[in-house]
């Protein structure tokens, strides 16, 4: 046989200059009849009923995951950007059928836009507060980056604001959604482990103040915080997804940073934590600006078993090995790129039915608190503070 390869139009042609026998006509013709589905199919809705969303800032995380997840998604479509850039706006526009545009000056008319259900904050942390209010002021539903805010004070406003206007605020944890840390949750849950003792959580990267989408990173008014409101908050609220109503119950931290490093005029670069539950657990966590590679890694250690994570909260390529209580195993537990779209799906059906959000801003505003007394704690030399 020949290399040459036919298309799909060539090869039906060919197939259709062929006569058939009557007999084979009768036999495709009953092949043909349609059958009944069978089982419970997780169907997409129809476009003109799925939730319509407008997504605010269109950085590198924006175009990169969000976008796609949407796009992905089974219960949400774009109908709008808001941005400041209109070159950017076109684009974007032109590839994804996307015609409605804002910019942040004339950003409230969306209030008059019957085309967006919900919206999207992909901004810097300095600016979550101020457009989710906005947002929710507008009558629109709001998923809302994480951190949620660069205070607790300005967390607590946008929930006032959410709850004012009776719509849903949510925060972006898309770990909550994640397959394999979904898996994780379900191991320990399930006793997989034993009595859950300990837990261990590392998140860091090498920040470069010459790449763009890490300028902002090292700018106080822009971040709200440092390493830990960026990257260490993954261990913090990953952490506590996994171990259920055992809150946290004291905390204390200190700096970890070479303090004449440049980058870190403005934000911590590092800090390592330790924060105790009600029950009793410890979380031992670390952050940082200072890694080289990016570091992901989460470990959960029981009476029976221990669970580790790396890379653990990434876009991509998670993965649990489980060791102790038999041969170490290696688990896999899905597409993690799912997450993006499972995260909005979530919050578009949360939103239709105006009920919580899985995570939602109360979430927020826990992981805000937390991080400010650790704040408070390493700038008083690593004191143990209550919560």
């Amino acid at each position: 046989m020949s290399d040459s390869k036919f298309s799909r139009r060539q090869i039906v042609a060919a197939a259709g200059a062929v006569p058939l026998a009557a007999g084979a006509t009768r036999a495709l013709a009953q092949q043909a009849k349609g059958t009944p589905l069978a089982g419970d199919f997780a169907l997409p809705d129809p476009p003109g009923e799925r939730m319509r969303w407008a997504v605010v800032g269109l950085g590198n995380f924006a175009v990169g995951e969000v976008i796609p997840g949407i796009r992905q998604s089974r219960h949400a479509r774009m109908t709008a950007f808001v941005s400041g850039s209109p070159a950017k706006q076109a684009d974007l526009g032109a590839r994804y059928g996307v015609e409605r545009f804002y910019n942040y000056a004339d950003f409230d008319r969306i209030a008059d836009d019957p085309e967006i259900d919900c919206v999207y904050i992909v901004l810097p942390v300095g600016l979550h507060a101020e457009y989710t209010i906005r947002a929710l002021r507008a009558g629109k539903h709001v998923l809302c980056e994480k951190p949620m805010a660069s205070t607790s004070a300005e967390c607590e406003a946008m929930i006032a604001a959410a709850t004012a206007a009776n719509r849903q605020l949510g925060v972006a944890y898309r770990i909550h959604f994640e397959p394999t840390n979904l898996r994780a949750k379900q191991l320990i849950e399930a006793g997989e482990l034993g009595d859950l003792r300990f837990i261990s959580c590392d998140h860091g990267f090498n920040a470069n103040p010459d790449w763009p989408p890490h300028v902002w990173r090292l700018q106080k008014d822009l971040a709200g915080g440092g390493s830990m409101y960026d990257i260490g908050i993954y261990g913090l609220n990953t952490s506590l997804m996994m171990i259920g109503d055992d809150g946290p119950a004291e905390v204390s931290a200190t700096y970890s940073y070479p303090k004449d490093d440049p980058r870190f005029r403005e934000v911590e670069g590092g800090i390592d934590f330790r924060l105790r539950t009600r029950k009793g657990l410890t979380i031992s966590g670390s952050s940082s600006y200072c890694w080289s590679p990016y570091i992901s890694s989460q470990r959960y250690m029981g009476s029976q078993a221990s669970l580790f994570m790396k890379p653990a909260t990434t876009y991509d390529e998670n993965h649990i090995v489980l060791e102790g209580n038999g041969p170490q195993r290696t688990i896999g537990a899905g597409d993690p790129w799912g997450q993006f779209a499972a995260q909005i799906d979530a919050f578009s059906l949360a939103a239709r039915a105006n009920r919580a959000h899985r995570t939602p801003g109360e979430m927020g505003l826990r992981d805000i608190r937390i991080i400010e007394a650790m704040y408070r704690s390493a700038d008083s030399g690593g004191a143990t503070l209550a919560l």
